[in-house]
C-alpha cells in the first residue's frame, strides 16, 4: 500500500529510517508479528544509550489477543480505542521512580524517563527499518492498566507503542482515517532552538 505521507520540508537530509518515519492510525488487525520479530524490537530498545547502563525501565508486551491487551484495551481513551487494538502488538512501557524493596534502582526518575524515551525511539525506528509502522499514544488508563497487570509499585506505566503494518482504510470509522490525512508538521527551529541565551535563536536556524 502506498504511504501517504511523505517527508516534509527539513526531513529530506535525515538518515533512514528516520526520514521517512511516520505513526499511522490503520493498522492491519490480521496481521501478526511472529517472536522473533518481537525480540528483535526489544533488542532495539535494550541497546538504547542508557545513564550509567542503568536502564531504568520496562516493556510489557500485549500481543493481539493476549491476557495483557485485553487489558490495555478495556481501559483505552475513547479516541484510541478504534484504532490501537487493530496493532499486531502493544508495548506498554514503565519507568522505575523509587527503589525496589532492595533499595536498587529509582534515585534518578528523571533520567528514567529520558531514557525509556531512547528505548521507545530506538523500537519505533527498528519497526520502521522492518517495513512495520509504530504510533505511540498515551490515551489510556495508565494507573487500571499499572494494577491489573502487576506492575510493581516502584514503577510508573507511562506510554504504550502499537506496532503493525498498515491496513485498508476502508475497514475503520472515518474518524481514524481522518487522522491519516492531518498535514505532517513541525515547529520552526528558531520556536525551540536557543544560541547564546533562552529566547535568541540559535544563529544557523
Amino acid at each position: 500500500m502506498e504511504e501517504p505521507h511523505a517527508p516534509m520540508p527539513g526531513a529530506e537530509g535525515l538518515a533512514e529510517p528516520m526520514r521517512s518515519r511516520w505513526s499511522p492510525s490503520i493498522f492491519d488487525a490480521h496481521h501478526r508479528l511472529g517472536a522473533g520479530d518481537v525480540e528483535t524490537l526489544l533488542h532495539a530498545a535494550q541497546w538504547a544509550p542508557s545513564w550509567g547502563n542503568r536502564q531504568p525501565w520496562a516493556l510489557l508486551v500485549a500481543e493481539r489477543g493476549s491476557a495483557g491487551h485485553d487489558v490495555l484495551v478495556r481501559h483505552l481513551s475513547r479516541g484510541n480505542s478504534g484504532w490501537v487494538p487493530r496493532a499486531s502488538v502493544v508495548f506498554v512501557t514503565a519507568t522505575q521512580v523509587a527503589p525496589d524493596p532492595d533499595g536498587q534502582g529509582g534515585d534518578s526518575p528523571d533520567h528514567a524517563c529520558h531514557d525509556l524515551g531512547q528505548a521507545a525511539a530506538h523500537l519505533t525506528l527498528q519497526a520502521q527499518a522492518m517495513g512495520l509502522h509504530a504510533h505511540q499514544f498515551a490515551g489510556f488508563d495508565r494507573g487500571a492498566v499499572h494494577d491489573e497487570l502487576g506492575v510493581p509499585a516502584w514503577y510508573r506505566v507511562l506510554t504504550g507503542i502499537a506496532v503493525g503494518v498498515r491496513g485498508e482504510p476502508a475497514e475503520v470509522p472515518e474518524r481514524d482515517r481522518d487522522r491519516e490525512q492531518k498535514v505532517r508538521r513541525r515547529r520552526e527551529l528558531d520556536t525551540f532552538v536557543w544560541g547564546p541565551q533562552w529566547g535568541r535563536p540559535w544563529s544557523g536556524s
